[in-house]
């Protein structure tokens, strides 16, 4: 059920035309409803599966918010436009008038329009932080008994330091771990809501890098030139990194019929994230991770036990998820986003957990070249009561690597299908945290798919399976490193990319248009070097002030500025003018060569791409 809550001043409304065969029968044919709470209510299929547990929460969801605005009056308004996935038409009216007859028994005065009219409608909403809400009701019945499961059980939550010991979280002192503070509290209230936009939205909209598809559903983005070539630069590179690791790479399905016997349990689990579609009469789900084609191809494939650990590997571009809308903002959380999968399928437990300390160093050598380092994130683990008695040690040493004490959250009884988790989480200048590297040991999916290995002794086996993205979504990387600089920012340093995202690494400012030339000859010069290796230079033509040009280039992080005038035309030597003091030197001048070098030496390892734009700044659009 989709629900979307307005505090209005009134709503007004007057029934028109049929808009079903056989709409509710009623004799009012205008209303008005004034300090109301409407609560504009799309019933779907699925709560036609579980309507009183699809009631109670929706009537659980319309009381908390009316009290939060002390508001008593209630209009129930059908709005089958807030959903494409709609139950039958009588199911849905039956499940309204379910909630009217509830509300009223809580006091509140409710209205409810009549279901299956066209409507006109008028509307003042009171436009306070509080006015306009959106929610999503996933009922759960018996056919999601798992779900139901996991609500009910619950969880500790304690602090693991270095030294073994674990601390309850209520008890832990945070002095000097004040990112780890934030970000345990956030984890156990489980408060996604984004209530302001985070710092790195102004960013990415300021640099012309991403902003919202206000065409599309909400949670896609739109990606401009150098938003795009800096995806693709990280892209490149985690892809690199897990191939050299020795991931087999593979491509395949978004979509997945919704009625396949093994996907359709594992469905269940997850019924809140699904994107539905239909074709050929046929029910469709939109992937929301790379685990269904990577295990169908694992159950296809012929393995022995010397192809072990095998490592089969996708960038998904893209997995969908329906994240709750009050959820999305910028490049956080997203519905479609990209994802580096690696699944590591192994024969036994040792195996799985020496492949997982495998995956740990790398994934914490992925983020650092990235440019997020341990100081930028921090770690949660998930285990249940059992396994971390048996294996205290080994979840120790993966504390010690990282250095500093982590969340371990732990379960008395499992009801996942892993049985230790971890995940890398950034934490922001909004207090929310986002979880960028993970791996999981998952014990239950070699067998729900039915995947074989022939082992030493002849027999057929069902391998443990190690789910891990080295880097986590795409486009929650450039959130954090945006995040990352606006925090600096802040502290009055100066913002800049890593050297090798950079779409421009130098940029030549001439002092008139006398030396343009020059400076087109310089950056031919650069393009001479190497075939292999793309320093990104650009020149800025424009009819501005050389100080305009130098304060353009400030706020586009241009690394390095090198100004042009008679001196350097005539002698070919610079005097820099570097963004992060760390790649050279300002007392010392330059030859071509010397920065060149310098720029290799920076950049050696990483993928190699030219710059995403026009040379010449006077031929380049603004996105913005």
């Amino acid at each position: 059920m989709k629900l979307l809550l307005i505090h209005s001043d009134y709503i007004e409304y007057e029934v028109k035309d049929k808009a079903i065969k056989n709409p509710e029968e009623t004799e009012i044919k205008h209303d008005k409803f004034e300090e109301a709470l409407t609560c504009f209510t799309a019933v779907e299929k699925i709560d036609e599966k579980a309507p009183q547990q699809a009631v109670k929460d929706a009537v659980k969801e319309i009381e908390k918010t009316a009290e939060q605005l002390n508001v008593k009056n209630i209009m129930i308004y059908p709005y089958a436009h807030l959903s494409s996935n709609l139950a039958n038409p009588r199911s849905a009216q039956e499940i309204l008038v379910e909630i009217e007859y509830e509300l009223r028994n809580k006091n509140f005065n409710v209205k409810r329009s009549p279901f299956g009219w066209y409507k006109a409608f008028k509307i003042s909403c009171k436009g306070h932080p509080l006015s306009e809400l959106s929610r999503e009701i996933i009922p759960i019945g018996e056919e999601t008994e798992s779900l139901k499961k996991e609500r009910k059980l619950s969880s500790d939550w304690y602090i693991l330091t270095l030294d073994g010991e674990l601390h309850n979280i209520n008890d832990f002192n945070f002095e000097g771990y004040e990112n780890l503070r934030k970000f345990s509290f956030y984890e156990k209230e489980k408060s996604r809501e984004v209530k302001q936009e985070p710092p790195h939205v102004k960013l990415m909209q300021k640099l012309e890098l991403a902003d919202y598809e206000p065409a599309s559903d909400g949670g896609n983005m739109r990606f401009y030139p150098k938003g795009r070539f800096i995806k693709k630069m990280i892209e490149e590179y985690v892809t690199q990194r897990v191939i050299e690791y020795g991931g087999l790479e593979v491509e395949t399905p978004v979509m997945y019929d919704m009625d396949h016997p093994t996907l359709s349990k594992y469905l269940q689990r997850f019924p809140a994230r699904q994107y539905q579609i239909e074709s050929d009469k046929r029910r469709f789900f939109l992937r929301f991770a790379a685990c269904f084609g990577q295990f169908l191809i694992a159950h296809d494939a012929t393995i022995s036990y010397k192809d072990l650990p095998l490592k089969i590997y996708e960038l998904t571009r893209y997995s969908f998820r329906r994240e709750q809308s009050g959820e999305l903002t910028g490049l956080r959380r997203l519905r479609a986003f990209t994802m580096p999968d690696v699944h590591a399928f192994t024969a036994d437990m040792k195996m799985a957990m020496d492949e997982f300390k495998i995956r740990y160093d790398l994934c914490l050598d992925v983020l650092e070249k990235i440019g997020i380092s341990k100081d930028d994130f921090e770690m949660a683990l998930r285990t249940t009561r059992s396994f971390y008695e048996e294996n205290k040690g080994f979840i120790l040493d993966l504390v010690k690597k990282l250095g500093k004490p982590v969340l371990l959250e732990m379960w008395d009884e499992r009801i996942f299908y892993f049985v230790l988790k971890y995940e890398f989480n950034f934490v922001d200048m909004s207090d929310k945290a986002s979880a960028l590297s993970t791996d999981q040991i998952d014990i239950e999916n070699g067998e729900r798919y039915d995947i074989r290995f022939t082992d030493r002794d002849g027999k057929q086996k069902h391998p443990l399976i190690l789910h891990c993205s080295p880097s986590g979504a795409i486009e929650r990387v450039i959130y954090a490193l945006l995040e990352k600089e606006a925090m600096k920012i802040k502290k009055g340093e100066k913002p800049m990319f890593p050297l090798w995202l950079s779409p421009t690494q130098i940029r030549f400012i001439p002092v008139s248009s006398d030396f343009v030339k020059t400076c087109e000859e310089f950056i031919e010069e650069f393009n001479k070097k190497s075939p292999c290796i793309c320093i990104r230079v650009d020149v800025d033509d424009r009819e501005e002030s050389v100080s305009r040009k130098i304060r353009d280039a400030e706020k586009e992080w241009v690394p390095i500025v090198i100004v042009v005038g008679e001196k350097e035309s005539k002698n070919k030597v610079f005097s820099p003018r570097f963004r992060d003091k760390t790649i050279g030197d300002e007392s010392k001048v330059y030859t071509i060569d010397e920065i060149y070098d310098l720029i290799n030496r920076v950049t050696s390892g990483y993928p190699q791409h030219p710059i995403p734009l026009a040379v010449h700044l006077s031929k380049r659009p603004k996105f913005k």
